[in-house]
């Protein structure tokens, strides 16, 4: 099924009794896929005609129902021997933010999934890290390993010099306490970037 053909259908829910094929194909014109257009900012999607509230709220409604699936299929199971869908659900949540975050995924003793947060918000560029502040709520949680994860709005994945820094710095902090890290995943619109596999940690 075509990707304009998809979105026919999410928007459909939204005009039931229009034509959405032209606007399907307007949406991706305009932001270029579909993950773009579900990850669009609801004013910029208020932009393109005959894009109204409902059509935002269903296209929301649609990228809000991914996520949340790409969740489920990570929760509760070994994250190493389901790699690929960790990746697929960093891509899902970060890919198309425009600011950098640091999002955290810390794991049990057995690599499954206890817990999934942002926990920094930064800028076009840059988003402030906090070694103590990650090990602090890896303690809280009784975590034993961390996969960190951050994007890099320009959509570049490569590690920057402070990218690598922080990762040292923080396992620093971490391994004293008997926490490990498993990776730091950079995440960009077309690809991603893991530092345990360029050899960094």
């Amino acid at each position: 099924m075509p990707d304009y053909e998809l979105l026919e259908l999410a928007l459909f829910q939204a005009h039931p009794r229009g034509d959405t094929k032209p606007l399907a194909k307007a949406l991706l014109k305009r932001f270029g896929s579909i993950g773009a257009v579900l990850n669009a900012a609801p004013a910029e999607l208020g932009a393109i005609k005959g894009m109204g509230q409902s059509a935002i709220t269903a296209l929301k409604t649609a990228r809000a129902l991914s996520l949340r699936i790409a969740r489920e299929e990570i929760l509760d199971r070994p994250i190493l021997t389901s790699w690929q869908k960790v990746l697929a659900y960093c891509h899902a949540c970060h890919a198309f933010e425009k600011t950098e975050r640091l999002h955290l995924l810390f794991l049990d003793n057995r690599s499954a999934l206890i817990a999934d947060e942002i926990q920094q918000r930064g800028t076009v560029d840059q988003a402030a890290v906090y070694p103590r502040e990650v090990v602090k709520r890896a303690l809280e949680l009784g975590a034993s390993s961390i996969v960190l994860v951050h994007n890099h709005p320009s959509g570049d994945p490569s590690p920057s010099h402070a990218d690598i820094a922080v990762t040292k710095d923080i396992i620093a902090a971490a391994t004293p306490l008997g926490i490990a890290i498993h990776d730091h995943v950079i995440i960009g619109r077309d690809g991603h970037a893991s530092l345990r596999a360029l050899g960094v940690i």
